[in-house]
């Protein structure tokens, strides 16, 4: 019965996903509600793309400093799934901290690598800004900026939709 929750669970993201983007449909609360109550559910089932989105919007636009520690939670969940959009997000969470993650610029530097190296352009780029700076503990250096500057140019072309959640912060 497993894969038929797995299934149920993906179409209910999907219908989350089309209510999230729909401009055919009025944005009241209640179906503002009712979309932020299906991505919790997919993200509560373990849904990889739910727990990187819903944990992003918990993360960066929660009223309480206990919705903003489970968004973090969720979104460090989909990072160690491999979702490259969590990784990046992962290196935020641990780049600027928050009550539940103080601030870890180590932790940020291996989210930001593992999502520049998977294809993330902003992740790159804010490594060759962190190399060519000396920000996030790192000693200045112009080789691996270079590295992580061409990593993140080559990356830029790459779909938006493959990297990108529906969220902007």
């Amino acid at each position: 019965m497993p894969q038929a929750s797995s299934l149920f669970t993906r179409l209910e993201y999907r219908l989350a996903e089309q209510l999230f983007h729909a401009r055919w449909l009025p944005r009241s609360p209640r179906t503002q509600r009712l979309t932020m109550h299906l991505f919790q559910r997919c993200a509560d089932a373990g849904h990889t793309a739910a727990l990187s989105l819903y944990g992003h919007m918990l993360f960066y636009r929660a009223v309480s400093p206990q919705d903003k520690a489970k968004g973090a939670r969720y979104v460090l969940q989909a990072a160690h799934s491999g979702n490259v959009h969590a990784q990046y997000q992962a290196g935020c969470i641990h780049e600027h901290g928050c009550a539940q993650y103080p601030r870890r610029d180590d932790h940020a530097v291996t989210w930001y690598a593992r999502a520049g190296e998977a294809g993330h352009p902003l992740a790159a780029k804010r490594l060759a800004d962190a190399y060519r700076e000396g920000a996030l503990g790192l000693a200045v250096d112009s080789q691996r900026a270079t590295y992580w500057q061409q990593l993140a140019d080559r990356n830029v072309g790459l779909s938006h939709s493959a990297l990108e959640s529906p969220v902007r912060h």
